[in-house]
């Protein structure tokens, strides 16, 4: 038992007191956050902005991008292949960039006397004698070549008499972003100025074609393989590549108005939010200022605003959350101040306060009454009905000014194909309506409850269209029918997007998929017979 001792009483042993746990971040993280905390609120702000772009950015489908891309390119394509100032008022948009990059000034004249050295490159190039005359090619001597060079690598001024032609009406913004690629081929002689312009109109081509595949992506949900069938459509018809491949504000009014009409898309089915509504009225302010027949928009986006401030802001089950009136309001805000500004600055300078609208309100000579006016842009788009005074005697207006050119009409209205190829794209013209009809009707009940954005669309359509007749029944005794173009209704490209996608649905789900590869393939073809055709016209 000795070595048995007494028990021994143990103490509780108290564990050490932990240090207090802090968290210290990683060196990177702690870099950003002093780089935050040296920042100013305004660059705070700028970077969170930018953030705020890249993730809208991320969130476009590639296939947008893909139809971007195309459009892109076969613009580009247009633009090499289509002859310099050979397409319809291109030598006055050139004036117009011209003298705003060298001088800083807006055109003063509407005259067609402009800067020496685009008058020289005119004369050397036989730029009068080419257009309107099919049977006389652009210039292909050796001998000429060298003289054109010659002649624009003197030193010639840049600087006219302060006149742009038939541009000089038109609002400055377009113009003021094309004075960039004209910086950056001040080295090089004008036929490079000239070429370095038509690419960022190729690149306002892919907007349009990337905004055409976002607004038929929200308009008509419920097919994603028909999105891409109106997206590609739109990328590969000819007249938005011809009139994208060349120095005209119509290639910026076309990318501006597919953007609004996907804005318009989106805040029917989501609801107007203020970044949506933001986004919206910028977007109405760029379009009135790249050109004034951008107003015949008004009216309808209007009433798509009136429809949307009814309707409110909904959550994501349809439910309404509360009114978007005052978005409605903001967004008219937005758009009436360039209108202010512009009409100020024609008055200032004895011009037409709104161009092109008050040319169209001025009647003088030609107006008979409100009647004649209705009858005139009645026969301009649809037939003729007993008993009307006939505007157009041996002329079928839908056919051979809306459809035909629409088929194929290039250059100054110049160019285009034999007339059996008319002929024969009614066939599948009618196809495609036929099959549209089919597949608005399937749609019929969905319809119902998009009345409203549908008057929308209707109304900017009717508004665009009058104002073009308008016009043009005012210049008809100088420039007859022959100022009515399609590509004035190019604005509204992603609505005939819709019609296509919705032919492919008409088809079926069996046969739809296609029904679409062959529209794509149909306006493939359209496309590249069409630059072969111009190929034959001037170098031939």
């Amino acid at each position: 038992m000795s070595g048995l001792g007494r028990p021994t009483t143990r103490l509780p042993v108290r564990p050490p007191t932990p240090p207090e746990e802090t968290y210290t971040p990683p060196a990177p993280e702690r870099a950003g956050k002093k780089a935050r905390e040296g920042t100013s609120p305004g660059a705070r702000r700028a970077g969170r902005l930018l953030g705020a772009c890249a993730r809208t950015l991320r969130r476009v489908p590639r296939v947008a991008w893909t139809c971007a891309l195309v459009a892109t390119l076969n613009a580009a394509c247009w633009s090499v292949i289509t002859p310099p100032f050979q397409v319809p008022d291109e030598p006055s948009h050139f004036a117009y960039v011209q003298l705003l990059a060298e001088t800083g000034r807006l055109p003063t004249s509407d005259i067609g006397a402009f800067s020496p050295e685009e008058e020289t490159g005119l004369r050397d190039l036989n730029q009068a004698n080419v257009r309107w005359h099919p049977e006389v090619g652009t210039i292909s001597s050796p001998a000429a070549k060298q003289q054109l060079e010659h002649d624009l690598a003197q030193p010639l001024s840049r600087v006219g008499s302060g006149a742009a032609g038939v541009a000089a009406s038109e609002p400055p913004l377009y113009y003021a972003l094309e004075t960039i690629p004209y910086y950056l081929g001040s080295s090089g002689t004008l036929l490079d100025q000239l070429e370095l312009m038509r690419l960022l109109s190729a690149l306002m081509g892919g907007l349009t074609a990337l905004f055409t595949y976002l607004f038929v992506r929200e308009a008509l949900p419920g097919a994603p393989w028909a999105w891409i069938v109106g997206g590609l459509a739109a990328a590969l018809a000819p007249l938005l590549g011809f009139t994208s491949g060349a120095v005209t504000p119509d290639a910026m009014l076309f990318a501006v108005c597919a953007g609004i009409l996907y804005c318009l898309a989106r805040a029917f089915r989501r609801g107007l939010g203020w970044g949506l509504g933001i986004a919206l009225g910028v977007l109405i302010v760029v379009g009135l200022l790249t050109k004034v027949n951008f107003v015949g928009l008004i009216p309808g986006l209007a009433l798509a605003l009136v429809v949307l401030a009814r309707r409110g802001i909904r959550d994501a089950t349809g439910a309404r959350l509360r009114s978007a009136a005052p978005q409605a309001v903001a967004v008219m805000a937005i758009a009436a101040s360039p209108v202010c500004l512009y009409a100020l600055r024609n008055l200032l300078e004895h011009h037409p306060m709104l161009g092109i609208v008050s040319n169209a309100a001025n009647l003088t000579g030609v107006h008979e009454s409100l009647t004649s006016d209705l009858v005139y842009i009645w026969q301009l788009y649809l037939p003729r009905l007993p008993g009307m005074f006939n505007y157009f005697p041996g002329l079928s207006t839908i056919r051979q000014v809306w459809f035909d050119r629409a088929v194929g009409l290039y250059g100054w209205l110049d160019t285009s194909f034999p007339t059996w190829v008319y002929s024969a794209a009614i066939i599948p013209a009618g196809l495609i309506a036929i099959l549209a009809l089919r597949g608005l009707w399937g749609a019929r009940r969905a319809l119902r409850a998009r009345l409203g954005e549908l008057a929308a669309y209707l109304v900017m359509a009717a508004g665009l269209m009058a104002l073009i007749a308008q016009d043009s029944h005012v210049h008809r005794s100088v420039e007859g029918v022959g100022y009515a173009q399609p590509r004035y209704l190019m604005p509204l490209l992603p609505l005939a997007a819709a019609v296509l996608v919705l032919a492919a649905r008409g088809a079926g789900r069996r046969w739809g998929p296609a029904v679409g590869a062959l529209i794509v393939i149909l306006f493939l073809a359209q496309d590249i017979f069409s630059q072969l055709l111009v190929v034959s016209r001037f170098y031939g």
